[in-house]
């Protein structure tokens, strides 16, 4: 396990890379399918003790909150991590160990290199602007630094709570920790 911080090349404002990745509910899922008025996108896995951390809250925020999409974007080597395969990811959902609003599988690692993320769990808000997603607030869900940390403060609701009452993000980024993305071979050869 290599602990990484992450600090994306996506600044506030900036439009979010699209996809278009298969989900564990058999469908394929674009950017544009997400209809709410916020959208949090995390790269995380099923094996990093950082990214199991913050299932329950990811849980949490997918179901307390109607205009908010939960999406968790899966880019391990599946080779390398089997926890992280396809099917690990559909038992997790199946099992209701995971209840996002989608559970995505990014095979190459091209999404989250679009995303400049570099660890598991890496969190990106976004709002709509101009019929766009556009980024508002990318860092920590909350102030629980190690996997068997408790959180006293919740970052990420606040933000999500700032995007949908269509006011300006007051809390500051703060890079993401967690274990690094387990690039697939052809991602990590580029």
């Amino acid at each position: 396990m290599v602990q990484m911080e992450s600090d994306s090349a996506l600044d506030r404002g900036d439009a979010a890379p699209d996809f278009e990745l298969p989900g564990t509910d058999g469908e394929t899922h674009a950017l544009d399918d997400f209809e709410t008025d916020a959208l949090l996108v995390v790269f995380t896995c099923n094996h990093c003790p950082y990214a199991k951390a913050k299932i329950d809250l990811l849980n949490e925020l997918a179901a307390e909150y109607d205009d908010l999409s939960v999406v968790g974007i899966n880019p391990n080597d599946a080779d390398e991590y089997p926890e992280d395969s396809f099917e690990a990811m559909r038992e997790a959902v199946a099992d209701g160990t995971v209840a996002y609003d989608a559970y995505l599988r990014d095979e190459t690692g091209d999404v989250a290199a679009a995303y400049d993320a570099v660890c598991t769990p890496d969190p990106f808000l976004f709002g709509r602007e101009d019929g766009a997603w556009r980024l508002r607030y990318h860092g920590r869900l909350d102030d629980a630094l190690n996997p068997d940390d408790e959180p006293t403060e919740c970052y990420v609701r606040d933000a999500v709570d700032a995007v949908l009452a269509g006011e300006e993000v007051e809390v500051p980024d703060r890079p993401s920790r967690g274990c690094s993305i387990k690039w697939p071979e052809e991602a990590a050869a580029e």
